[in-house]
């Protein structure tokens, strides 16, 4: 049998041997758990998974590779995957590398050969926790040290945001719109342009007036990673911009909108992160099985305008809010289209727009 090369450490010093791929190096992440049985490249390409060790609960993980079409963003900052059964040999016409060759091009480590059944419990029991990807010789007192002395990042954001703007247009278009690039998903970039939305990305601190000199019709705040009480000037701009255009969050940008209402934001136990999990829209009394990726949860405050509008039925979390009076819609879960159509959050943004 093959020696093992590397291994995961926990903050509670257990430890998991594995072999390594991707990149050859040692991080200290945050560790989740994801029950998608598809998608790992749009997963490992999602912003908002920045500095964060995911472990994969379906078994095998790597049999159709990567394409270059299906990619979230240009540059991802997964912080490492954990996987049961790695397969190096994609079966797919349309993938152009292996998973392998992906993690290495972008120096994120990843690990194989895991009991992640076990791993994924643990995370359940005990919640969330730092974890330590190393060498398997490591002395496991050492990666223990190395995980008390290790500071969480507050800058996650600011990395994955543009530097400067930048525009997706799209022909005959109707509106325009201004996102706040928290960590933005191409696929949410798509579904405005196919809505007839002209789109100006501009970073995650843009001001009141860099925004409006856009003209837009109407602001997205975006998905994206790490602690929304961070977005101090994200904050600013929503409480700056209510009842002046339509606003539209999603994941990191629903919390932030909370805030800038005057609501609650909780760091879940270990977080909503798969896509089978099932949302009730209290408007229309419909169920959607939606994706989901979000650690934070919102807690509303009485008199703050906001309407609850969606909720997860595995433990009544919130899911979606609205502020009618300000044109303002939010959503925790992914709004992704599917068979070529835009999803029906998107539509309501742009009627919002229209009425407008």
């Amino acid at each position: 049998m093959k020696p093992f090369d590397k291994k995961i450490v926990l903050e509670n010093g257990l430890e998991f041997y594995g072999y390594g791929f991707g990149a050859d190096r040692e991080v200290v992440n945050e560790i989740v758990f994801n029950t998608s049985m598809v998608g790992y490249q749009e997963i490992l390409s999602d912003p908002s998974y920045t500095d964060q060790m995911v472990v994969m609960t379906y078994p095998l993980i790597g049999n159709y590779g990567a394409a270059d079409e299906d990619y979230e963003t240009k540059f991802p900052t997964i912080g490492g995957m954990v996987v049961r059964e790695y397969n190096d040999t994609p079966s797919n016409f349309r993938y152009t590398k292996t998973l392998d060759e992906v993690f290495q091009e972008h120096n994120i480590p990843a690990i194989s050969g895991l009991d992640t059944r076990r791993l994924m419990h643990i995370i359940r029991d005990e919640g969330a926790q730092l974890s330590i990807l190393t060498d398997a010789d490591t002395p496991t007192e050492e990666a223990l040290a190395r995980l008390r002395n290790y500071e969480r990042p507050h800058d996650a954001v600011a990395r994955v945001s543009c530097k400067k703007r930048w525009f997706s247009r799209t022909p005959n278009h109707k509106w325009d719109v201004v996102i706040i690039d928290c960590g933005i998903k191409n696929n949410f970039i798509r579904q405005l342009n196919a809505l007839g939305c002209n789109v100006t990305m501009v970073p995650h601190n843009a001001t009141l007036e860099e925004v409006m000199a856009f003209r837009p019709n109407g602001v997205l705040i975006s998905n994206g990673p790490g602690d929304p009480a961070d977005q101090t000037a994200a904050i600013e701009l929503v409480r700056a911009l209510r009842g002046k255009l339509p606003i539209f969050g999603l994941g990191l940008g629903m919390q932030i909108i909370a805030l800038a209402y005057g609501a609650r934001v909780e760091k879940m136990k270990y977080g909503h992160r798969g896509s089978n999990h099932p949302i009730k829209n209290h408007l229309t009394g419909e169920i959607e099985i939606a994706v989901q990726n979000h650690g934070y949860v919102v807690v509303p405050a009485t008199g703050n305008l906001i309407e609850v509008t969606h909720t997860n039925l595995l433990d009544q979390t919130i899911e979606g809010i609205e502020c009618r009076y300000d044109r303002v819609l939010a959503a925790q879960f992914d709004p992704t289209a599917t068979a070529g159509e835009c999803h029906d959050l998107f539509k309501k943004f742009v009627k919002l727009m229209e009425e407008r």
